[in-house]
């Protein structure tokens, strides 16, 4: 901890660097990904402040839409989609991805019953056909296709995809090589990009 606490000390002392972040953002890509440790947006993209419009969660889930429900990651998504005018969502899931192994698996989460619920957010269960893997690379590459399709019914994203204003990506990122493969709609395949 004190290593980063010494950093945000540090982070401070370049006021120029940061003083035109204060007339706003205008990010293009909302980049949705895990809360794991792992997967570091910026890191990935080489993204510098004020590009990327984050949304983190276990298991990089998109909820499905409900209106009369509202959540955190509807409203994330729609402030960026709407408010924001961003041109891009990505969805980024990862190699040994702890939510999407648990899903697979069917790990007894009584332990942990906000986990439990919140995974069952992830809709239907990734196709696997190796459980043994512990890269989960299949189902997590399945659960980033699903989650895509879960935005399609946003209906801000909806109106956006078909005025043809906003594109969706869907990306594996393999934490142990530090490799990224997209989605390629033409093949139905992931590959480097």
């Amino acid at each position: 901890m004190q290593s980063l606490i010494d950093n945000a000390r540090m982070f401070g002392q370049r006021p120029e660097t940061f003083a035109k972040l204060a007339g706003g953002q205008w990010p293009e890509v909302l980049f949705i990904t895990c809360s794991d440790s792992r997967v570091v947006p910026a890191l990935i993209t080489g993204a510098a402040p004020g590009e990327l419009f984050e949304l983190r969660t276990a298991g990089n889930i998109v909820p499905a839409y409900a209106p009369a429900a509202p959540t955190g990651e509807a409203a994330t998504v729609e402030y960026a989609v709407q408010v924001l005018g961003v041109q891009h969502i990505v969805v980024c899931g990862h190699s040994h991805c702890g939510a999407v192994g648990a899903v697979v698996r069917h790990d007894d989460l009584s332990a942990a019953p906000a986990v439990r619920s919140w995974l069952a957010h992830a809709a239907d269960e990734p196709r696997c056909s190796d459980k043994a893997d512990p890269t989960v690379a299949e189902a997590v590459q399945h659960h980033v296709l699903t989650q895509l399709e879960r935005l399609r019914a946003y209906p801000c994203v909806q109106r956006r995809l078909e005025a043809g204003q906003l594109r969706l990506h869907g990306w594996y990122y393999e934490v142990h090589t530090g490799t990224v493969l997209a989605h390629r709609a033409h093949s139905d395949t992931f590959e480097t990009l």
